[in-house]
């Protein structure tokens, strides 16, 4: 018994946001029910063919869900998604700003035919304003939700190194749609609900946008060590890297007597507090990758772990594969893909006794002949998705 075991999910969705908030719902059991476009379906198929001939961006989003391909322009592919919408639980859609309203798929014209239903609208900038026909991409959002200028090196800005804003525009359309689903139980109505990547992403800026709001001005790029804690971040040693991060004066005590071996640098004038220790970083650096320079990055990171000092080595992308946390935690499952099997983690939010689906990802239009054998509508819209 999955926990979203009988809610119904249409997805007229592409690329991350939506396909991302859609396949955590079809892990906890929802039936997700993906429109594509006849023939190229969703256009993140064809970012890269690394995953046995398959996009690593569809695979990660696309697991567990039908696929019906529909021709919206015609008669017959409206008829079918404005009848898969008419029973449906969530209908969810990322395309271009107004679009689903052209077509007639906007929030008050399915919500006339179905009360209860879930409208989610995920979009760039939102509706009004001087950027709602903005085209939104990642990267362009990461620059206007000004992460990029806190991310980086003094010299360069830098992105972040995965979708940041279609994820975090994902999470909230999710978490969205489960707050609908607990209201519509004690109301009996459904909800429209707007996301847009650009407020999705200014949430997460929180502290930036005080930090400069309230102090005069942003915090400075460092890139991996943290603007306003110190020592907080990567160090050199002997060999390799470590990172290393203290959260408060105790901490700072433990870290100057049990790993750098000189109690009494924890009440020099410089760094007796942490405000003082970010503004002398340098100096303190010097002296921590001093201690550090006889030692391995491994040994290092062995003394803070016995001191209680939170630390941590830096791993690559196949270090992670094998993260032994994940394998001792029996985090990973394998699932059906048309290239064959695939390895893929479970969600992170587990609950006790269920298991959660790990489905197979759909070949475009799959599942196409099914569904509209369901609605009644086979023989004519058929034809028009083919």
């Amino acid at each position: 018994m999955t926990p979203l075991r009988g809610i119904t999910v249409v997805a007229l969705e592409q690329a991350v946001a939506a396909p991302f908030a859609t396949r955590q719902l079809a892990d906890l059991g929802a039936r997700v029910i993906k429109v594509e476009r006849p023939g190229v379906g969703d256009f993140a198929r064809g970012y890269d063919e690394t995953v046995k001939g398959m996009a690593s961006h569809f695979v990660w989003l696309n697991r567990g869900k039908e696929s019906i391909a529909l021709d919206l322009k015609s008669e017959e592919g409206f008829a079918a998604v404005k009848a898969l919408a008419e029973t449906a639980d969530v209908f969810i859609q990322n395309l271009a700003p107004g679009a689903a309203e052209r077509l007639g798929l906007g929030a008050d014209a399915l919500r006339e035919i179905n009360p209860g239903l879930i409208h989610v609208s995920i979009s760039g900038y939102g509706a009004g304003g001087p950027y709602t026909q903005k085209k939104a991409y990642d990267l362009l959002v990461q620059c206007e939700a000004g992460l990029v200028s806190i991310t980086g090196t003094p010299d360069e800005p830098s992105k972040v190194g995965i979708s940041i804003a279609d994820i975090a525009s994902g999470m909230y359309a999710y978490t969205g749609i489960l707050t609908a689903i607990i209201e519509r139980g004690q109301t009996g109505t459904g909800a429209t609900i707007e996301v847009a990547m650009l407020e999705a992403l200014a949430e997460w800026m929180g502290y930036p946008l005080n930090y400069a709001m309230y102090g005069g001005s942003a915090p400075d790029r460092t890139g991996a060590r943290h603007a306003s804690i110190y020592p907080y971040g990567p160090f050199t040693c002997g060999e390799g890297l470590v990172f290393l991060g203290l959260q408060n004066e105790r901490e700072w005590a433990t870290f100057c007597d049990k790993i750098l071996g000189n109690p009494d640098l924890a009440a020099d004038p410089r760094f007796v507090r942490n405000s003082l220790r970010v503004e002398n970083a340098d100096e303190l650096r010097a002296e921590i990758e001093r201690v550090f320079a006889d030692r391995t990055s491994g040994q290092v990171a062995d003394e803070l772990e016995a001191a209680g000092i939170a630390n941590a080595m830096l791993r690559d992308m196949g270090e992670l594969a094998d993260h032994p946390q994940l394998e001792a935690r029996n985090r990973w499952r394998t699932y059906d893909s048309p290239a064959g099997e695939l390895r893929g983690l479970i969600p992170p939010v587990t609950f006790a006794g269920t298991e959660p689906l790990m489905g197979a990802i759909p070949e475009v239009g799959e599942h196409t002949e099914a569904i509209l054998a369901e609605l009644g509508l086979r023989s004519e819209a058929a034809t028009a998705a083919s």
